[in-house]
């Protein structure tokens, strides 16, 4: 028998039960991809990581993220929670991690006194625009009505920087509330539209006071509704930026309060020579430690 052990911690959060649940295996040295992958199912969280060695002796780990169902090229409170995690490895308040998706890069955060207190990510690819998707389409999936989707500034708009695409929606404040997957239009969705390659993750946005409030949906995968989605927040970011054809900007994302888990997002954007990029961090707080064998 084989014995492997684990943490879990609360992403995007400064306590306990707030953000998004994430379960960590430090060394999954040993484990077959169907034994990850059964883990994560099991686990039955939003997103299970799995550390291995780093291919490359400079970076620090080779990390696999895996859902419910399949493995991820990229998420983004996996990486900050995992980073938490192995803190102790950092060189210089730095962590290298090797992902499907590219090299992630995680700087540790501290309080004054020195203790870990979270991590900021950087996506690891520019941010890139897929296809528009009807208003109709967009707001059935989300089970409002498609008055409660605001075009003003853009339609809806599939974006991703190495996660999976995410469908960007502004909506009103009403619609915010109101949003009720609808799993039924998901799958409808998916048929109808084939860039979708199958997947489809809708992401809600709205302006509130000097921040933003965000929702994110992904039914075909397990997820009904996510209480922080770093992945989703840094192209949100990017395409705010796009949009407003500024330099650089910050946004803070508080997402997860209708499902009683607030978290808040800090990130950014800047244009660079290789298009834009984003940034996302926040606060993790630990919960529990376990072992399992197999």
């Amino acid at each position: 028998m084989r014995r492997f052990e684990f943490v879990t911690v609360d992403v995007f959060t400064d306590r306990r039960f707030g953000g998004n649940q994430l379960a960590v295996f430090p060394d999954a040295r040993g484990m077959t991809d169907a034994e990850m992958q059964a883990l994560a199912a099991e686990m039955n969280l939003s997103e299970t990581t799995f550390v291995l060695p780093a291919a490359d002796a400079a970076n620090t780990a080779r990390v696999r993220i895996f859902h419910r169902t399949a493995e991820m090229p990229f998420a983004g409170h996996p990486n900050v929670g995992t980073g938490y995690v192995l803190a102790d490895r950092a060189v210089d308040g730095v962590l290298r991690f090797e992902e499907i998706a590219g090299l992630v890069e995680v700087r540790i955060e501290r309080d004054g006194a020195g203790a870990v207190t979270g991590a900021t990510i950087a996506a690891p690819q520019p941010l890139k625009l897929g296809p528009t998707m009807s208003v109709e389409i967009a707001a059935a999936c989300a089970g409002i009505d498609p008055a409660g989707v605001v075009t003003a500034r853009h339609p809806p708009t599939i974006a991703s920087d190495g996660g999976n695409p995410r469908l960007l929606v502004e909506v009103t404040e009403a619609a915010m509330t109101a949003a009720s997957p609808d799993i039924g239009a998901f799958r409808r969705a998916v048929a109808s539209e084939p860039a979708l390659g199958g997947k489809l993750a809708l992401y809600l946005w709205r302006r509130e006071g000097e921040g933003l409030r965000t929702r994110m949906f992904s039914p075909l995968v397990g997820t009904w509704e996510d209480a922080a989605t770093g992945s989703a927040a840094t192209p949100l970011a990017g395409f705010l930026l796009h949009l407003s054809g500024a330099e650089e900007g910050a946004w803070v994302m508080t997402q997860g309060v209708e499902m009683g888990r607030p978290s808040v997002l800090r990130t950014t954007a800047r244009r660079t020579a290789h298009g834009i990029r984003a940034t996302v961090g926040g606060g993790c707080v630990p919960m529990f430690r376990g072992s399992v064998t197999l």
